[in-house]
């Protein structure tokens, strides 16, 4: 049970890499990335989830939580990277809809 979590700030821009598996064991670590980046104002957040193996339901709760923040402060969030299993998440929870997510990687083939 672990996650890596490699941040890459410049302006408004921030870029996450996050490895590992996200549960209730990890989640806090990446809470606290995640959540003081959020609070600024109109900031972007693009968090590759690539690398992520697994992540349960505490982990859609950080999403959500980042998510709301950062709309509340005029910012955008975008996930990128998420395999089949962690798209097949935020469908079922119907975030998918609400939140810009990618399956793709910016200068993927498609």
């Amino acid at each position: 049970m672990n996650i890596s979590i490699e941040t890459k700030e410049k302006d408004h821009l921030t870029t996450v890499d996050i490895s590992g598996e996200i549960d209730a064991y990890t989640a806090p670590k990446l809470r606290e990335s995640l959540f003081h980046l959020a609070e600024k104002k109109e900031s972007v957040i693009i968090i590759n989830l690539s690398e992520v193996t697994y992540m349960d339901s505490t982990g859609l709760g950080v999403f959500v939580g980042v998510f709301k923040n950062i709309r509340s402060n005029n910012g955008q969030l975008r996930l990128l990277g998420l395999s089949n299993r962690l798209m097949r998440l935020f469908e079922i929870t119907g975030l998918s809809t609400i939140m810009d997510i990618s399956s793709k990687i910016e200068g993927e083939a498609k």
